[in-house]
């Protein structure tokens, strides 16, 4: 991967480049709001490009599988990959430095697609803070369309949690998924409840790789009725996949499972949760107001099909 006549050079993360990586992520986060994806750990550096010029790292992107639909799905479903996009805040208009790690981008998003299931389409996606115009108009440029618009919503959790509790006939746990048996049970359901955003067996190893992550479900006899997943980020509290299934809705399980991951939070150290939720959802952002999440940020996604 040479040079070119710009004087910008780009491969892929190294280990020494972690000092300029720092130097790109506090000049980019400068900026309230900005969506930011860290490196992962080495595995993971074959997905993450960057671009040096004199010296200094002056942008950095990467990519990423989120979803895979699973086998037996509608044929319309997409499996899709997303990518993150960044640069020095005065290079942020620089197309041609955000082109030149595009095309990088572009390239192993195709590789990836290849190793995905051949039955369904795959779309390139990106998600930006709603106030990162200059990026989000690079990608517009690109032919990107609207995807879909998600809230942030934080949660204080010095504040007081509500103290709730199940109806007798529900039990509720923490489920590590040990086995990839296990893992297979709860895509099988993740899959039933999110068809059109599946989460792929990938993305869930990268979130059982996360600090703290834990697993919290309720059953009825044998039968996962609800669950969601919680971990550690930066010095904050994640919960993701908050789900419960139809035939048991509007019966408190949602809202409990959401006052259990708070206290698992909170019973390390954490100060704030979050999650994110389409702003389209009303049912979901009226469930976690009632706990007490605010909304706090919008990060809006775009799309373009990969052929």
């Amino acid at each position: 991967m040479g040079q070119s006549s710009t004087e910008i050079f780009i491969r892929n993360f190294e280990h020494g480049d972690m000092p300029l990586l720092r130097e790109l992520y506090q000049s980019v986060t400068a900026k309230e709001n900005a969506t930011f994806w860290w490196v992962g750990d080495e595995d993971n550096w074959r997905n993450v490009y960057c671009a040096f010029e004199n010296g200094k790292m002056v942008a950095k992107g990467q990519v990423s599988i989120i979803n895979v639909v699973p086998p037996g799905r509608s044929i319309e479903n997409n499996h899709s990959i997303y990518v993150n996009l960044k640069t020095i805040s005065d290079r942020e208009h620089d197309i041609a430095l955000l082109d030149k790690v595009y095309q990088y981008l572009f390239t192993r998003a195709q590789q990836l697609k290849e190793t995905l299931p051949k039955e369904y389409g795959t779309i390139l996606c990106v998600g930006n803070d709603s106030e990162e115009t200059a990026n989000n108009q690079f990608f517009i440029q690109k032919g990107y369309l609207p995807l879909n618009s998600l809230y942030r919503m934080n949660r204080d959790l010095n504040k007081p949690i509500p103290a709730l509790t199940l109806q007798e006939e529900f039990q509720f746990s923490h489920w590590n998924m040990e086995t990839s048996s296990e893992e297979r049970d709860y895509l099988d359901i993740e899959a039933e409840i999110w068809p059109d955003t599946p989460l792929g067996l990938n993305r869930l190893s990268e979130y059982k790789n996360n600090k703290l992550w834990t697993s919290m479900v309720i059953c009825q006899t044998d039968v996962i009725i609800g669950g969601l997943m919680a971990w550690q980020e930066e010095d904050y509290g994640v919960i993701e996949d908050v789900f419960v299934r139809k035939p048991w809705r509007k019966r408190g399980i949602a809202q409990f499972l959401l006052t259990q991951a708070m206290t698992y939070l909170k019973s390390h150290q954490l100060q704030k949760a979050t999650l994110m939720v389409l702003t389209t959802n009303k049912s979901a952002l009226s469930l976690y107001e009632s706990v007490g999440f605010y909304t706090d940020t919008e990060e809006i996604r775009y799309f373009t099909k990969l052929n």
